[in-house]
């Protein structure tokens, strides 16, 4: 109250989403406004002896977190990865988040959590391959020992209460560890399969000269679609290889392997010529994306269990 009232009024100042005025920041930013001198005669050194007892008024008891982490697939093209509301209102009934994390919550009764992935697909985009690692936090559970046997079952009870998911290499793992999937999500190399529509007639001869390219440097403009919570920039990302199948005349199918953080439907169709050089323009078409897989994430991480 004194650094308030006294040094620093303008450091605490109340804000919406804040309990208190006094957060560890404020108090940071008070304390390093006023002198050495100062600080001595506002709060002697050592402190006086206090002239009352404390008592306690309330005791509170909580567990420390505990981190649980594997892969998921995804086999729906209508679940998003995190709930999916708007303006409070829930869009689909679902989300990968909610179908595993409901089942933690149960079991390790914890208070709530917090979910993080290595990277994330879109609400129409499958997951497949050994899937997408992923990690959680269970904020003051009331139960965390568990046998291996009993993580094993808790892993088929999520298997088998939807088909649009599945969980593999469930395990706990330290805080420290979740680092080594962060540090794949833009690092690591991703591959993906696209059902890829063009509005000229085309032969198979017209797409093979896509595989020989390597390595192809491209350059993305924010796409619009999510510029309403990304900061508009150019990013630079590397396509490493592709390899075309051909459909019919006006269909093609394209595995690509690319670097992590490449926004794959706008490399196919342009985005307007936000994302250069894209598919439309290598073969000089108007191209379009109908379906895109995640077909394998390259990170590492958890390691793989034994089924």
């Amino acid at each position: 109250i004194l650094l308030r009232r006294v040094i620093c009024p303008d450091c605490f100042k109340p804000a919406k989403n804040k309990q208190s005025v006094f957060t560890r920041m404020a108090v940071m930013k008070a304390l390093n406004k006023i002198k050495e001198e100062d600080f001595h005669k506002q709060f002697p050194c050592p402190p006086n002896s206090p002239k009352a007892v404390c008592t306690v008024l309330e005791i509170e008891c909580a567990h420390g977190a505990v981190f649980v982490a594997g892969r998921y697939n995804k086999y729906s093209r209508n679940l998003p990865q995190t709930p999916w509301i708007i303006d409070g209102e829930r869009k689909l009934e679902s989300s990968v988040e909610e179908l595993i994390s409901d089942h933690l919550l149960a079991v390790f009764k914890a208070e709530s959590f917090n979910f993080s992935s290595s990277g994330r697909e879109d609400v129409d985009v499958r997951t497949l391959g050994n899937g997408r690692p992923f990690a959680i936090e269970l904020v003051n559970p009331h139960r965390v020992h568990f046998t291996s046997q009993e993580i094993k079952e808790l892993q088929q009870k999520i298997n088998n209460s939807s088909n649009k998911i599945q969980v593999r290499d469930l395990q706990l793992v330290t805080r420290e560890a979740i680092g080594h999937m962060k540090e794949g999500e833009e690092e690591k190399t991703k591959s993906y399969s696209a059902l890829i529509w063009t509005n000229n007639t085309i032969q198979k001869k017209d797409i093979e000269f896509l595989n020989d390219i390597k390595d192809l440097k491209i350059d993305q403009k924010t796409p619009l679609r999510v510029l309403h919570r990304r900061p508009l920039a150019v990013r630079t990302r590397i396509i490493h290889s592709m390899e075309s199948h051909y459909v019919d005349d006006h269909h093609f199918r394209l595995y690509l392997k690319t670097q992590a953080g490449t926004y794959i439907k706008e490399f196919v169709h342009g985005d307007f010529g936000r994302t250069k050089p894209n598919i439309g323009s290598l073969m000089n078409v108007t191209a379009d994306i109908l379906e895109l897989d995640v077909e394998s994430v390259d990170v590492d991480w958890p390691p793989a269990l034994d089924d």
